[in-house]
């Protein structure tokens, strides 16, 4: 028998970018008009008439010669937002950034072949290291299959900044600094660093054109221990990434002043591969409570992770895994699609390495010894106590809620995301009798560098049907009505903006050109209303489903009173991961989750009884 098999050729991983659809800009009219009914749920009638009003003047007046300056800039660059977003959201704000922009989270490893086990991290941090030097790879080499949804192709943009890619501070605005090429560009950077006990190593992680196999990983990594046993702590520069931006860059300008040497060794630190931290903490964590390795991963000790870096992958001491990441240059799904292949990876080979088990005569790896002085000392030290402070005072769980997960909310045929939005928002409603301002992202990467954009779950159609769960007077048939219409309006709003036609970044643009052009700020932005909405980046509940894989992330609040709260969805389970301010006395996470699982068994209640 003769089988003819046509070769296709893979696609390439950036092969489709210059074909994608540039960003779209939404008319004002329909941004405008989905503003005011975002806005709805936290007015009083006379506020919202005032609101109307100013929407109003805005529309006929200024805001249409802001939105055609607008629609010229989208005619000239195919991203119109790209560069903005990037500087206002994270080069230009001047807090910590490794607290309060990182995104951090624990790996799933212990889910199957790695439970927390002693005397085990190096073995396995070579193993997982191993798989992700093939990842690298596989973008460097283009053979990382471009992601799509359907047939709709993904941006792939994002995943060049994964690897050799470092924030590096400015005294008004920090830049991104990436280092890495595809083979068909060029040489680019191979080398890992490696930090333990505040000291810094680095070693090239290929030899002889070959990535180092799990034993020779193991033989740099056990020598990178072992002298830091055996030998004093390190000065622990990298507390300094944890400091406010303006003072992290002041001190980074001191360091390369006092001796050209430092900056050398900076510039290893920022093109390296990825970093990773050997922390001899032991957070203990299950599937079911994954909150200590979470909270270690996203406040854990700063003198070993550089929190300006795209990527720290974080060994604890108990072979449990998490990582710290720079959300400036991409945004957490490259992470997670990273994370989920390297977990399938480990699960397929049962945490082992079958192959060769010969080491090759490789460099021993290479401390990087800064030079520093009583200034130097007095800047870390100043970074360790503020990042000290400031991470004392957050409050982080990540547990999972085990009685049901996506099947049983399919069988209902209800949307997953949906369902979990709905039951946060019930939640708040309960604990704080108010609904809460909630931003959940939306990825754009359908269109040309698409990041993100905002999509506001507390709906008015939220708020009534969150009424009528309240109300005690209120029968089955009335909640169930109100539940479908906020399921209906929810998907609604998510549908158009993953299609570039939400309203926030439409009018973050036109804000931003306004005050390019040295227009007072329009009254649309400064009406209470706006802030008390969530705009302005004030939202109470910072949201996001991380997908539907074993992959889980935390980020801290967006405001003082609010939470974090991200969570994915898997077949029998949601895992869910929320933070607080302890400084906050309204605010408890733990208070949050209790309602929040109420609440998902009272939906699926409501969604059985609608069967019958």
């Amino acid at each position: 028998m003769v089988t003819h098999l046509s070769e296709s050729v893979p696609e390439r991983t950036f092969q489709h970018q210059s074909s994608l659809p540039p960003l779209p800009v939404p008319s004002l009219e329909s941004s405008l008009s989905k503003y005011l009914d975002a806005v709805h749920p936290f007015a009083s009638e006379k506020e919202f008439k005032a609101t109307v009003d100013i929407v109003r003047k805005f529309q006929e007046g200024v805001g249409k010669e802001l939105h055609q300056k607008l629609l010229q800039r989208a005619k000239i660059k195919k991203n119109w937002l790209e560069e903005w977003w990037l500087d206002a959201a994270y080069l230009e704000p001047r807090i910590p950034s490794q607290l309060n922009v990182n995104f951090a989270g624990p790996a799933p490893y212990l889910e199957h072949c790695w439970p927390p086990a002693e005397g085990t991290s190096l073995q396995r941090a070579s193993v997982s290291a191993w798989h992700t030097l093939q990842y690298w790879n596989l973008i460097r080499t283009e053979r990382l299959a471009p992601q799509k949804i359907g047939k709709t192709l993904l941006d792939m943009d994002q995943f060049r900044m994964l690897f050799s890619t470092c924030k590096v501070p400015g005294v008004e605005k920090d830049v991104i600094l990436n280092y890495f090429k595809t083979e068909r560009e060029g040489p680019c950077p191979s080398h890992m660093v490696v930090m333990c006990h505040g000291r810094i190593f680095t070693f090239d992680a290929i030899c002889d054109g070959q990535i180092l196999t799990p034993p020779e990983l193991l033989r740099q990594l056990s020598y990178v221990k072992k002298r830091c046993e055996g030998e004093p702590e390190g000065v622990g520069v990298a507390a300094l990434t944890s400091e406010d931006r303006t003072r992290w860059a002041k001190a980074r300008e001191y360091l390369i002043n006092i001796d050209p040497h430092n900056k050398t060794i900076l510039e290893t630190i920022q093109s390296s591969l990825y970093v990773m931290s050997l922390d001899d903490v032991k957070p203990y964590s299950s599937p079911q409570n994954y909150t200590n390795i979470t909270r270690e991963s996203l406040t854990g000790n700063p003198t070993i992770r550089w929190g300006d870096k795209s990527y720290n992958s974080i060994v604890f001491s108990d072979g449990t895994f998490g990582s710290t990441c720079d959300h400036a240059p991409y945004d957490a799904m490259v992470l997670v699609s990273m994370c989920w292949y390297v977990d399938q990876q480990v699960k397929a080979t049962e945490g082992k390495w079958k192959g060769s088990t010969t080491v090759r005569s490789v460099s021993l790896p290479e401390e990087l010894l800064f030079t520093v002085d009583e200034k130097v000392r007095s800047d870390i030290s100043h970074a360790k106590q503020q990042y000290l402070e400031s991470t004392q005072d957050l409050q982080v769980l990540c547990y999972a809620f085990t009685s049901f997960g996506k099947v049983a909310v399919k069988q209902k045929k209800l949307h997953p995301d949906t369902f979990v939005q709905l039951a946060m928002q019930l939640a708040y409603y309960r604990l704080h009798n108010k609904p809460g301002s909630c931003y959940e992202t939306a990825m754009t990467r359908k269109f040309y560098h698409g990041r993100t954009e905002t999509m506001r779950p507390c709906t008015q159609e939220t708020v009534n049907w969150c009424k009528a769960m309240t109300d005690p007077k209120c029968d089955l048939n009335v909640r169930r009505k109100a539940m479908l219409q906020a399921f209906n309006k929810h998907n609604k709003l998510m549908a158009e903006a993953q299609e570039g036609k939400g309203f926030d970044r439409h009018l973050f643009g036109l804000y931003l050109i306004a005050k390019e052009d040295g227009h007072p700020t329009p009254e649309l932005f400064t009406d209470p209303l706006y802030s008390r909405s969530g705009g302005g980046g004030n939202f109470v509940l910072s949201s996001s489903l991380v997908g539907y894989t074993t992959v889980l992330g935390s980020v801290v609040p967006m405001v003082k009173h609010g939470y974090g709260f991200f969570y994915r969805i898997r077949d029998d389970r949601f895992v869910i991961s929320i933070s607080a301010w302890n400084s906050c006395r309204e605010t408890d996470a733990v208070s949050l989750f209790n309602n929040f699982s109420s609440s998902l068994h009272e939906m699926l209640h409501l969604a059985t009884m609608s069967q019958l």
